[in-house]
């Protein structure tokens, strides 16, 4: 049985990310295909892909027959595919992993929206934002209180999908704010984290790509700090 994973651009595909980075942890065999999706090839190039995916997005993976074009879906098939599941076993934490999980999935409710996930490439980066240093001392609270009540070393003990759904937000809340002020264990977790081999990995095939620039980024100029 082939595998096929479809991801984007890697500096600028964090929900590609995501699905890779669950198969790898789990040692699920794939082949992978890059698409690229900076514009404006990205057009004709996710044209294809809808040709036999449904939102014509990725990542995608096709397994045999099957095809499955959600990310969150992807990480959940590695999970249930490789060696041990990555969730919690127990049945309130495994929720609680969910709910974190689903609130990436949502979008983290738009916080820090302008730090993109190709803004942690830019070799030149801004100043956070008083808007977005609050913004993202939001979900370092959510961090270092999930961190403390599990005692770590990932938000619900052993690596779950839970962190691996957080990496590409830790990508671009660290590559804007190296040193976490206040909140060590989140400080910890988070190098913790990008030091994980699937993690290097990823981040080494990103970082020598021409940078994809998002006209927004410089708008939160005028209010840095």
């Amino acid at each position: 049985m082939t595998r096929v994973l479809y991801t984007g651009t890697k500096n600028a595909s964090s929900w590609a990310m995501r699905a890779w980075l669950a198969l790898r942890e789990q040692g699920v065999v794939f082949e992978e295909r890059v698409v690229d999706i900076r514009r404006p090839q990205r057009y004709e190039n996710l044209a294809r892909i809808q040709a036999f995916s449904p939102p014509g997005a990725v990542p995608v993976l096709v397994d045999g027959e099957a095809v499955i074009f959600d990310s969150l879906a992807i990480m959940e098939y590695a999970s249930e595919t490789g060696p041990r599941p990555l969730w919690p076993e127990d049945p309130l934490a495994r929720a609680r992993a969910r709910s974190l999980l689903a609130w990436v999935h949502g979008g983290l409710s738009g916080l820090c929206s302008r730090l993109s996930f190709e803004s942690a490439f830019y070799p030149e980066r801004r100043a956070m934002t008083v808007e977005e240093i609050t913004e993202s001392d939001r979900i370092c609270a959510v961090w270092e209180r999930t961190l403390l009540e599990s005692d770590g070393p990932y938000l619900f003990g052993a690596l779950s999908l839970a962190d691996l759904a957080f990496v590409p937000v830790v990508c671009r809340i660290l590559a804007h704010r190296p040193l976490l002020q206040g909140w060590p264990l989140s400080q910890a977790w988070a190098e913790r984290l990008l030091a994980r081999p699937s993690v290097r990995e990823w981040l080494d095939e990103a970082r020598p790509l021409p940078v994809v620039e998002m006209a927004d980024y410089l708008a939160g100029d005028a209010h840095s700090r």
